[in-house]
Order: C-alpha cells, then structure tokens, then sequence
C-alpha cells in the first residue's frame, strides 16, 4: 500500500492505495489561514495535526476488515503547497508562521534581488520572502536553523532529514542555489540539501510513529510542489496535453516539446519528462468568481444549483460578456489593477444569462491562454481538468466549447493524490519512469468534445471579450485606486474552490 497526502492552502488531503492503483480510502482534513492586510500566514502545525488525523483514519484502521491485513504499507509520499516559506529551529520546531504562496509582502525584496541576480524573482518565491525577514524580523532569522517549504517541513518531521525539494536545475530561480545565496548574503547552512521529486529522503522515524500513528522505517518519498502533482495525475506528460487545475484560481499548464520562451508573460520551466518544457499560465479569479456570484445572487442556493441555473440560459448568456478579473489578473496580463466587468448588460438579462456569462468568462480568459501559448508554436490537443469546477458538467462543456479543445475528466477526483501515488510507485520500482507511472493513474470518465453549433457566436464573444480589456485598461488603475482608498480592494485569491 501507498499513503499519499497533499498539503493543499485550506485543506490536507490523503488516500490508501494499493499497489494497483485503486484507492483504499479517502480523507481530507481543512485548514485556517491567518490573513492580515497583505500577509497571508498559516500555522505549520495544522499541517502536522491534519496529518495525524488522516493517517488515523486512513492508515491504522486498515485491515479491520480482514480484507488489506496482509498488504504492508510500502511508501509514504508528501506534496504540498508552496511557495511557503517556515523558519525552523534546530529541532524542527517552527519559529513562526509559515509565509504562504499567497503573500504578496516580499515586493520590495523581490525587486532588489532581481536587480542584484539580474533576473526575475517574484514576491512569492522563496528568496524574496527570506530576504524580508532577514530585514524586517532580524532576530528570527538568526535563530532559524534552516528555511523550508511545505512539503519538506512535512517529511523531516517524518524522517528527521531535512532537505529542500528542486525538480530539476530549471527551478533553481523558483527555490534557490548557492550562488543566488552568496549574492545576496545570506547563510548557506540555513538551506538545507536538494532532493529530486521522487526521491526517497528518509524513513519514518520511531518519534514519528509515537505521533503519527504511521509504522517506523517506512520510507518517506519526496513529492514536491503540488501542482507537479496534479500534472502526473492528469498524465499531462505528452506534449499537447494540457492540465487545467481548476479552483479558486486557474492554473493552465501545457506540455511541450517546444521551448516558446516566456512569451505573452507566460512561464516556461524544464517538464519533470525529459526532454519536454511545462508553459504555464494561472487566471486569478475563476472559481473564485463562481463563488463571488453564487454568494451575491443565489446565497441560499448550492453550487449544482447555480449550474442548473446556468443551463437555462443559451450559449452567448443573451450577448453579454463578463470579464472575470475580480481581483486583478495574472496571465497573460499581470494586471493587479484589472477589475471584473460585465460587457452588454441591458434589461432582457436575467440571473441565468448572467450565471451563464461568469462562466463563460472564465473560459474566456482561458482561451486567451491557450491562444498565447500556440502563437508561441506550441500545441495544445486537449485539457485534462481537475478540482471541484471539473464536476460541472455544464462548465466543461462551455470551457470545451468556448477554448475549442477536448475537456477531459478523471474517474478519479483527486488528480494531486494520483500523482503522488504515480511519484511513489516509480520510488519503489513499481514503474520504469515518472510517464509511464501518470499513464497508468490517469483512466478519463468524461470526455467533453466542442460544439460546432457555437463556434461562430463564441468566435464573435471572444473577440469582444479581447476588445473590452484593451479599451478598459486605461481606466482600471483610476478605478482601483479609488477602491483602495476606500479600503474594499482584496488581494489576488488563492487555489481553492468552495
């Protein structure tokens, strides 16, 4: 068996496998994050009692049954959240608040270090966040032993060794090398060593079992950030293939054979499959506006439904089209100004056009992703989506109708949790590599094919939809700085969907 666990922003989850592949049980626990003006903090202890939690329910009670006695546990693999910054002391204790990726704090310290490296480094990467300790909490930082991210906080708790996960020498800028280090001052030993995603860092040691629950010299294997996870879970390992990681935000992540460049403020990375490249792109607000509408209009109402709803109305929501920039917009446009719009809206809309509309807007933004990868030349044949927006039916069929590409979904809901079963299983040799582990993990159960009937209205949409941000862009800082001064702005959301 395989005891897979997914450090989520909001919420732990776990499964049991077998050897096979098929889930045993599936748990998950929720979590509480601190927000404070821009600070977005959580307690690195929640992850540790979310962990005891679900290998309680999942891990000691198997085989009450009769029915998995005899199967031992062979593996313990752990992805998790990040950007995420937590200090620790010598004993692995936390000295403060793990810094999520959600925090925006390290501005400042993000342009000095890109000026000082001469390359980007966003805010929400590790070294920004660092540097502002070192600034801002001088005290901390030295008493910090070492500097971790979220999943290997995790497994050195379990093991006891302590390690910095790189996927591969592409991400150094992401996480960090010795030289970034010594360039900007820091202290080497408080970083700890790399290990590759599957790797195999440790194994659970006797004071880990004494307070997980899980058995001892079991070995730990290393997962690394999640949405690597979700990438080998959805068997986006081919190029052309695309991962649509739907939650409070969109993440759209294609393999490519292609190195396009970080063309139309895309990112490209290495694949963790050689010799491939992962262009990604994330869309700030697309579940999020979902749950924006729902809580607004249908307060009293599911989510099934506000899709229901939705479905009522014909495609085009009656000519109206929404730009979903609720909290600004990343990619393409790295716009922190960009605000939602409703384009069109005249008398003759009702609650289901404008359902309808938020929904389509999001496939929208989408399309305009995956038009700036392709006219980079890479090529997207399909999206695999995952999270709670992938059980719409009607959202699918309007992401595959609007984008133009196959919407495909997984028999199994946990795409991140597939993939640390397929990481795990090439750990332990069940594999010959990390492809051919995702082939075997990802088994669709829908397939939404587009429309033709829709091209043409979609076709004309989309256009409005590209016109309606070039003419209104000029306006949007005015507008956002006025919502900032009344203090209702919000920061851009996170990952997870209601």
């Amino acid at each position: 068996m395989i005891f897979a666990i997914d450090i989520g922003t909001t919420r732990v989850k776990a499964a049991l496998f077998d050897d096979n592949g098929t889930c045993l049980g599936l748990d998950a626990s929720d979590l509480s994050i601190s927000e404070q003006n821009s600070f977005r903090e959580i307690d690195a202890r929640l992850w540790l009692g979310a962990l005891a939690e679900l290998a309680r329910k999942l891990v000691v009670g198997a085989g009450r049954d009769g029915t998995r006695a005899t199967e031992p546990l062979r593996a313990i693999v752990v992805s998790g959240n990040g950007p995420t910054i937590l200090p620790i002391d010598a004993r692995g204790e936390p000295l403060a608040p793990a810094i999520t990726w959600l925090d925006r704090r390290a501005q400042r310290e993000s342009e000095e270090a890109s000026a000082a490296l001469r390359y980007p480094l966003d805010a929400a990467f590790n070294l920004p966040k660092i540097l502002w300790l070192r600034r801002n909490m001088p005290s901390l930082y030295r008493r910090a032993a070492r500097f971790l991210s979220c999943p290997e906080f995790v497994i050195g708790r379990l093991t006891g060794e302590w390690t910095t996960c790189l996927p591969n020498q592409g991400y150094t800028r992401i996480v960090w090398d010795m030289a970034a280090i010594g360039a900007l001052g820091l202290d080497a030993e408080k970083f700890p060593r790399f290990a590759g995603i599957g790797a195999i860092v440790g194994q659970v040691s006797a004071s880990a079992s004494a307070e997980f629950g899980l058995p001892a010299r079991v070995p730990v294997v290393m997962g690394g950030p999640d949405f690597f996870a979700s990438l080998l879970g959805t068997a986006t390992v081919a190029p052309g293939r695309t991962c649509d990681k739907g939650g409070t935000s969109e993440g759209i992540n294609l393999c490519s054979a292609k190195d396009t460049g970080d063309v139309g403020a895309l990112l490209v990375m290495p694949h963790l499959v050689e010799p491939y490249f992962n262009i990604s792109g994330v869309i700030s607000t697309s579940g999020a506006a979902v749950s924006w509408f729902k809580d607004a209009f249908l307060p009293s109402k599911s989510y099934d439904d506000y899709y229901a709803m939705a479905a009522t109305a014909a495609p085009g929501a009656s000519g109206l089209v929404f730009l979903p920039y609720l909290a600004g917009e990343r990619s393409p446009h790295w716009d922190p100004d960009a605000r939602g719009t409703f384009l069109g809206l005249g008398l003759h809309h009702d609650l289901a056009a404008l359902g309808r509309a938020v929904l389509e807007g999001t496939a929208f933004a989408m399309r305009e992703v995956l038009d700036v990868m392709e006219s980079a030349g890479a090529r997207v044949e399909d999206m695999r989506a995952t999270g709670l927006p992938s059980r719409s039916p009607v959202w699918n069929q309007i992401k595959a109708d609007i984008t133009g590409k196959r919407v495909m979904v997984s028999s199994f809901s946990e795409p991140e949790l597939a993939g640390c079963f397929a990481i795990a299983s090439w750990a332990v040799g069940d594999a010959p590599n990390l492809a051919a582990a995702a082939e075997r993990v990802f088994v669709p159960a829908r397939v939404y094919e587009p429309n033709p009937a829709t091209a043409v209205l979609y076709d004309e949409l989309y256009s409005i939809y590209l016109e309606g941000y070039r003419k209104l862009a000029s306006l949007f800082p005015a507008v956002a700085g006025l919502q900032r001064r009344l203090g209702l702005s919000r920061p851009s959301a996170g990952e997870e969907e209601p």
